[in-house]
């Protein structure tokens, strides 16, 4: 129970009268006359009103005459006849244009219930759709109450000898409409109230001396008894739904609140009650002092006196009293148009306008009421924007007061809409750390933070040393759960040097580069790295081992050696649970990492050892490398056995033919490490028989350089040529290698035996003697040569004199053709035949199917056709050679008209397929007899 002294008052409304609408010169009726200029502006209403409600935009009054006043908004003042006598009660649904009232017609205790339907009219009045009496029996009393459901199928009325009757159906219509009593008592029934909750519908039934309510929804209506002590005529109202549609009666000691089934908190507000309102989420309760002697509640409400009276409205939620001011002798409240109107016995109209809600935080402000304007403003659904700046002048004025940690409380609420950086800069003070942790923690943990308030939580932290707060802080459950940038709180923990806390962040959200710059830079744990880097997916684990390599290898070369063999073979990582990729294995590029080992050579070796034998497929800069290793290392052995040892590795790492696309590198490396062996190795690779040559020739190595001619003379004649040369330059007595070159030249007819001479000229030590026997054999084999050379130029010309003297028959003599053979079948010849002039006869048919041409035997045709040929070139080197000469002797430069003949192949030998396997074509034979021959060759018929 609080009492209301205790509770704060405020002026949230403004009061004024309400005057007549501009142009309205003319005073109500029944209206008093003016007795001054100014009491004419004054809204007066007309005398003997009995009752009043609201609702649907109107006021409504009843009066002693049965007039029943409508005042809409533009305050014209309407009526009409309703009762013969009087209006006793009225009802004004909220939902529905529908006006319940009862009244008299007639004199004596007969009271008439009407339902009237505003929107239709009859005679310009409103509709009358039901009229019936509102006592049930034969038993005469009076009404003292009444109340209508917004459903329009309820409708009960409170007599003043304690029954209640009710009526269900449609009350707009009497066959839809049942009335029966509801309810049988002793005291006066002060009022009714329906409240709907879902599907059931409960009636509240106060009286002078207790507190019912009724389920009428149902069958058999039970009935529960609230309380024992009642109110008076209209001191009972309903709430709205921000009190949860509490029934509320007004007690001269207390308020009440009920709900269908107990009784609800109370309020001390003493002073005897008069009238009990619900408006907006305020209670309003007119009442007067106890000093003045109470009247009673059923006298007449003619009575003249003029009590003051205090209307007071009560704020139940944030426990203030809104306003509060003095009357005399108050008709009713009235609630309209968003507004309170309160009538007096005058008849004049008072409004109380509330303020709007930002003039009444305003007036809280000024009186530093934050609380309350923080609780005004959330009943009044004031916007997030609204509450945040009512939380920040709060927490201004408790920061200017010295309550720094009620401030950051205040501060606290704004996150989200003030920006952090005001509270930031009112905190930054040492001695203020504290809020300032509190603020930046709660402004994480609403997922607002950036990276800068990270920084600066953990500096926070790092100052206060306050190690079980930072590792709550990072230590969320979930990737979820982690309000702040982690990449942001490992630099500032590294930087702090809380490096076991920022361990803990890199790994637990994978930020491996993190985790190894702390582990290899801060921490100098290489073993630890290494593990780690071992446990990364494949792709990670490559790029970090780039990365990180070369310090690794440094500190734990075998370890890192280790890694990396398994890195570039068969890649798993070391946790469980990996996926189906990691699984199968992953292969990095093993040439990548070879810059790792730049000052290990053993660990080189090792790992360049171990991809040439586990994957032969490796790429050539790992055997490029491991070469050039090798030799580095036999170039600087000393031992012999272990020399000879490396000398064959490296032979047998050449021999391997890893280096036939790259020849020029092997060789080198090869000839920078003076490495011979492998030198002439790769020259006999590379077909470099010159260069074999030249480097005996060099070290003065006869017997090599003559093998060397041996082996790869067939390939390149050249090389005796060289031999010859380069022996004949030794003045020494190099005799024995003379005679073996000039054996091979003189079989292989390599040199001309003038050119032999002149080369041996040079060679003071030389006499003719070395030369003897290979000039003897020679001019043998050429007088031989010659006599051949005559024999067949007999032959020719003997041939050619035969063949003039068969074109001198064929031109001069007749030819008689005496073949009894075809020249193909070798059958008797038969008519048709063919003749030709060379001897042949065919058949006619024969003859078509073998002849290429009606022209040319067929027996003689291929002989004919190797002589076409060899003329046909002749003609065309002759005409070549012209061609050639011209050109050269025309052009400037001679040198590109030799080139590009060279180039078309003209200087090429050519051998065509008439000629005989050693001989050359006879000189002799004229290319004109050759073609008469052929075109004096005739087909006879």
């Amino acid at each position: 129970m609080a009492a209301y002294l205790q509770w704060r008052r405020f002026v949230f409304f403004d009061k004024e009268v309400v005057k007549e609408p501009l142009g309205n010169d003319g005073a109500a009726p029944g209206a008093a006359p003016a007795s001054g200029p100014a009491a004419s502006k004054f809204l007066c209403l007309p005398p003997g009103i009995t009752v009043c409600d609201s609702g649907r935009g109107s006021l409504v009054f009843g009066d002693m005459e049965g007039q029943i006043w409508f005042l809409p908004r533009s305050l014209q003042l309407t009526s009409f006849q309703a009762y013969k006598l009087r209006v006793t009660h009225l009802y004004q649904l909220k939902q529905h244009n529908i006006l319940a009232s009862v009244g008299e017609d007639e004199e004596g205790i007969n009271p008439l219930v009407k339902i009237w339907n505003l929107e239709k009219r009859d005679g310009g009045n409103p509709l009358c759709t039901r009229i019936f009496p509102a006592i049930p029996g034969t038993e005469p009393t009076v009404v003292s109450c009444l109340t209508v459901h917004e459903n329009l199928n309820f409708m009960a009325i409170g007599f003043t000898d304690g029954s209640v009757t009710l009526n269900k159906g449609d009350i707009t219509r009497d066959r839809h409409s049942k009335t029966q009593i509801l309810h049988k008592g002793n005291y006066p029934v002060t009022g009714l109230a329906f409240r709907q909750a879902g599907k059931t519908t409960h009636l509240f039934v106060v009286t002078t001396e207790n507190v019912q309510s009724y389920i009428v929804s149902g069958k058999d209506y039970p009935r529960m008894e609230l309380d024992t002590h009642g109110c008076g005529l209209r001191c009972s109202a309903l709430s709205d739904p921000s009190q949860d549609l509490q029934f509320i009666v007004a007690g001269d000691e207390c308020v009440y609140l009920y709900q269908p089934d107990e009784r609800g908190p109370c309020f001390a507000f003493d002073g005897h009650k008069l009238i009990a309102h619900w408006f907006r989420g305020y209670l309003v309760i007119v009442s007067r002092d106890r000093k003045v002697s109470p009247k009673s509640e059923f006298t007449s409400r003619d009575s003249q006196s003029s009590d003051k009276q205090i209307l007071n409205i009560y704020d139940l939620c944030n426990k203030f009293i809104a306003y509060s001011t003095v009357f005399e002798d108050v008709v009713d409240v009235l609630a309209e148009w968003g507004s309170l109107y309160v009538l007096t016995r005058d008849g004049r109209v008072h409004a109380l306008q509330e303020k709007d809600t930002q003039t009444k935080l305003e007036m809280l402000f000024k009186k530093n009421l934050f609380e309350m304007a923080i609780n005004l403003a959330k009943s009044q659904h004031l916007d997030s924007d609204g509450l945040a700046q009512i939380f920040m002048q709060y927490g201004d004025h408790l920061y200017s007061k010295g309550n720094h940690d009620g401030a950051v409380q205040q501060y606290i609420r704004t996150i989200g809409k003030l920006e952090p950086s005001y509270v930031i800069r009112k905190f930054l003070d040492a001695q203020r750390i504290h809020n300032l942790t509190a603020y930046l923690q709660t402004l994480h943990r609403q997922s607002l933070a950036n990276a800068d308030h990270t920084t600066l939580l953990l500096n926070c932290y790092t100052k206060l040393k306050d190690s079980s707060k930072l590792e709550e802080f990072i230590k969320t459950k979930s990737e979820s759960e982690v309000h702040f940038d982690v990449e942001t709180a490992i630099k500032v923990l590294r930087q702090a040097g809380y490096y076991s806390h920022a361990l803990y962040l890199a790994e637990n959200h994978t930020h491996h580069e993190w985790y190894l710059k702390i582990q290899l830079e801060d921490i100098k744990n290489y073993q630890e790295a290494l593990q780690y880097i071992g446990k990364l997916p494949f792709e990670q684990a490559e790029s970090n081992m780039k990365r990180y390599g070369k310090i690794l290898m440094h500190h734990i070369p075998e370890q890192t050696t280790q890694l990396l063999k398994g890195l570039c073979t068969d890649y798993r990582p070391s946790l469980e649970g990996q996926s189906e990729r990691e699984a199968l294995g992953c292969r990095a590029n093993s040439e990548e990492f070879i810059p790792i080992f730049a000052n290990n050579p053993r660990e080189l070796k090792a790992f360049l050892e171990h991809m040439s034998e586990v994957q032969p497929d490796s790429p050539q800069g790992i055997y490029d490398t491991l070469l050039e290793l090798r030799l580095q290392n036999w170039a600087h052995e000393k031992d012999p056995q272990v020399k000879e040892k490396l000398h064959a590795e490296a032979i047998s790492l050449l021999r391997s033919g890893r280096f036939s696309n790259v020849f020029d590198k092997a060789l080198v490396l090869c000839q920078m490490h003076d490495f011979q062996d492998g030198v002439l190795y790769l020259y006999e690779q590379g077909k470099l028989f010159q260069q074999i040559m030249h480097y005996h020739m060099q070290h003065e190595q006869y017997r090599q350089v003559i093998a060397v001619c041996e082996r790869h003379g067939e390939q390149e004649p050249s090389l005796w040529e060289q031999a010859l040369s380069y022996f004949a330059r030794k003045e020494e007595d190099c005799k024995e290698y003379v005679a073996a070159v000039l054996k091979h030249i003189e079989n292989k007819n390599l040199m001309p035996p003038l050119l032999v001479v002149q080369t041996l000229a040079h060679n003071s030590t030389a006499t003719l003697s070395i030369i003897r026997d290979y000039l003897v054999q020679k001019l043998q084999k050429q007088s031989q040569q010659i006599a051949q050379d005559e024999l067949c130029v007999w032959r020719y010309r003997e041939e050619t004199t035969r063949i003039r003297q068969e074109i001198q028959e064929l031109k001069a003599s007749p030819k008689i053709f005496q073949k009894t053979k075809c020249s193909i079948c070798n059958s008797a010849l038969e008519l048709p035949s063919v003749h030709f002039l060379c001897g042949h006869s065919f058949h006619q048919h024969c003859f078509e199917s073998y002849s290429e041409s009606d022209a040319d035997c067929p027996t003689c045709l291929p002989e004919n056709r190797k002589v076409m040929d060899m003329i046909r070139a002749q003609e065309q080197k002759r005409d070549l050679h012209d061609q050639f000469q011209h050109q050269l002797k025309c052009s400037n430069d001679s040198f590109s008209v030799i080139a590009d003949y060279f180039g078309r192949g003209v200087f090429n030998k050519l051998t065509l397929l008439t000629d005989p396997p050693t001989a050359r074509l006879p000189p002799s034979l004229e290319a004109g007899l050759q073609r008469d021959l052929l075109m004096h060759s005739r087909r006879g018929t």
